[in-house]
């Protein structure tokens, strides 16, 4: 990482520290997120690789994000072995074309992760990731449901979570990248980008039986910042979440930001949800996200780029 701290010394060295897993974010970064500038977000309709590189490009491009020699971790939803035209996981193709950029502007290594809920094999088989990246040297999918990939960190001030095994390939990356899709959840309302942190920890059941699942998701987002949120929404799962089937809407849009508050609250106006339009205030693990100062639910504070390709 150069002269910057690995994120696991980082931890050690802030254990109190309200941003948690973040890395020390260079002055471009800082200054992009200061309290009273506008946050940035950015929703690019059109043919899918084209979409992903312009709003990639819109908020500075990739190498904004990504700097020569390091290590890129992408977080897309490849947690069920449904068929991609249910629309329950990261398209193939988008994740592949995250991938090439973060190469193409001199990644060391990309490791694409999840731990998913069905067995590896069959949702590596089913969400195409491994054959979409074969031809990518550098990159690396890795889909595991076994322990010892995970790694116990501390939850600063948590009221939910006092601790969380996290993936050890969260405190490796030198930069993450979250890549959800856009989808109903049967127990959250929606599945966008701070919930598709969950396939970062080993534990999802104390999420869900043992805590208050909104406010845990919400603390999983002080100790897991993603340096990018890009959203899936060439098509949203609206009924039927999260593993599908249901009922499947083509938004044909990616939406991208540094904001994690922000870009969900902004996804879940684009369509209704299980038949119910809502707002982010409406869901309450992005409420909570917001109380927590994680960033703008309000989005009369957003700065929106709306790009349609031809």
């Amino acid at each position: 990482m150069g002269e910057h701290l690995s994120r696991r010394e980082f931890i050690k060295k802030s254990a109190g520290a309200a941003i948690g897993l973040g890395t020390l974010l260079p002055s471009w970064f800082q200054a992009f997120a200061q309290e009273e500038r506008a946050t940035t977000l950015v929703q690019v309709k059109g043919p899918v690789v084209a979409a992903v590189r312009k709003a990639v490009d819109l908020l500075g491009g990739m190498s904004a994000f990504v700097q020569k020699d390091q290590r890129v971790l992408l977080k897309p939803n490849a947690s069920f072995g449904s068929p991609p035209e249910w629309g329950a996981t990261t398209s193939a193709q988008v994740v592949k074309t995250v991938a090439e950029m973060c190469l193409e502007v001199g990644a060391r290594k990309v490791i694409i992760f999840d731990h998913p809920l069905q067995s590896p094999a069959i949702c590596l088989k089913q969400t195409r990731l491994k054959e979409a990246c074969s031809d990518l040297d550098g990159v690396t999918v890795v889909l595991s449901d076994r322990q010892r990939f995970f790694e116990q960190v501390t939850v600063p001030d948590g009221s939910a979570l006092s601790q969380v095994e996290v993936a050890k390939e969260v405190l490796k990356a030198d930069v993450i990248i979250n890549l959800p899709t856009a989808k109903s959840h049967s127990a959250t309302g929606v599945s966008l980008g701070m919930k598709n942190l969950m396939g970062l920890i080993w534990d999802r059941g104390h999420f869900h039986q043992a805590t208050d699942l909104h406010q845990a998701i919400a603390e999983l987002s002080t100790v897991i910042r993603p340096n990018l949120t890009l959203v899936d929404a060439t098509r949203a799962l609206v009924t039927g979440g999260p593993r599908g089937p249901g009922k499947i809407l083509d938004l044909n849009a990616i939406v991208a930001g540094l904001d994690p508050v922000a870009v969900d609250a902004h996804v879940i106006q684009m369509t209704p949800w299980q038949n119910r339009s809502l707002t982010g205030k409406q869901v309450a693990h992005i409420s909570a996200a917001h109380d927590l100062g994680l960033g703008k639910i309000d989005l009369e504070q957003v700065q929106l780029t709306e790009v349609e390709l031809g």
